[in-house]
């Protein structure tokens, strides 16, 4: 059974445990649409100030909407579009400051300042993209990035 936590203590603290609460939902399920499902609820759960956290994985050309936490999104991204296409695209990581800046940003929710999108790799393939949006400008910084990237690569191991 799972129960809200307070995260406190260092930052470094509360991603270390919220990698270690991933690694517990996961490890023994196959399903990857309750593994996402779960990975995002969790980080919902653990990051403060977002407005919305979820998956957009591989369809042939684009990224497709995936599970999530927040208000309803755009379905579909082309590679190459937006935040999360540029990502998918490039395959690195894109810390978006202020999304007003980026050329070509896709506006799912008017409240969203900023964002990161963190690309999913496995096998070299592109399977889809980690993308959180905050309300706030500039909300992540290179701890995030760091720890976020060791997120995924922890979550797809087990899809």
């Amino acid at each position: 059974m799972f129960k809200v936590e307070k995260y406190t203590g260092s930052r470094e603290d509360g991603y270390s445990l919220v990698k270690k609460q991933l690694i517990a939902l996961i490890e023994d399920e196959k399903n990857q649409i309750a593994n996402l499902s779960n990975a995002s609820a969790l980080l919902n759960q653990f990051l403060e100030r977002i407005n919305w956290v979820g998956f957009y994985l591989m369809e042939e050309e684009d990224l497709v909407l995936g599970p999530f936490q927040g208000l309803p999104a755009c379905v579909r991204i082309p590679v190459g579009k937006g935040v999360c296409g540029n990502a998918a695209l490039k395959k690195e990581t894109i810390r978006v400051p202020d999304v007003h800046q980026f050329p070509g940003h896709i506006a799912c929710d008017a409240a969203t300042q900023s964002e990161i999108v963190i690309p999913m790799i496995k096998n070299g393939q592109l399977i889809g993209v980690l993308d959180i949006d905050s309300p706030e400008k500039d909300r992540f910084d290179q701890l995030d990035q760091k720890h976020l990237e060791e997120f995924v690569s922890i979550l797809v191991e087990h899809l």
